[in-house]
């Protein structure tokens, strides 16, 4: 998908019809008080991950795993030297 735009929320909102014309090209970042707080994204796109996610839904849900909450581990980086 390449590297997202980033707009705050003030650019997204003076600039809309910018901004989705952006996301017709890749999804676009909003951040709010400089964090990331959600990204745009062009129909085509939302779709895509829908049918990608599916599938993925699905096999949790015949495995019984439906509640299973998956978390990020925040994991030091290792050396370079470090095997």
């Amino acid at each position: 998908m390449g590297h997202m735009r980033e707009w705050s929320i003030r650019e997204a909102k003076d600039r809309l019809s910018e901004l989705v014309e952006a996301a017709q090209h890749g999804p676009q970042a909003i951040t709010k008080r400089g964090r990331l707080a959600v990204v745009v994204l062009s129909c085509n796109d939302y779709e895509r991950l829908q049918r990608q996610l599916d599938p993925l839904a699905s096999f949790f849900a015949r495995a019984g795993l439906e509640a299973v909450e998956i978390e990020r581990v925040k994991a030091a980086p290792r050396d370079e030297g470090e095997l």
